[in-house]
């Protein structure tokens, strides 16, 4: 069985299964790394300082997020 077919199967499968599917797969990853550094956070203060990011809303980004998933 190849991955088209286990996605095509495991797409089939109700939504409690899938949720439970996708969780017991996520166990197997490595954990995220979501420490951000004091210099990383201050460079980012300072790209919003000097305007050369933009900031962007909750909203904004939910819709670009939904956006991008098709949604």
């Amino acid at each position: 069985m190849d991955v088209k077919e286990i996605e095509s199967e495991a797409l089939a499968l109700p939504e409690s299964l899938r949720a439970g599917l996708v969780w017991r797969l996520l166990q197997t990853l490595p954990p995220f790394d979501l420490e951000v550094s004091d210099e990383e956070a201050l460079q980012r203060d300072r790209d919003m300082e000097s305007g050369s990011v933009e900031p962007l809303s909750h909203e904004e980004f939910v819709r670009r997020v939904e956006a991008a998933r098709g949604r």
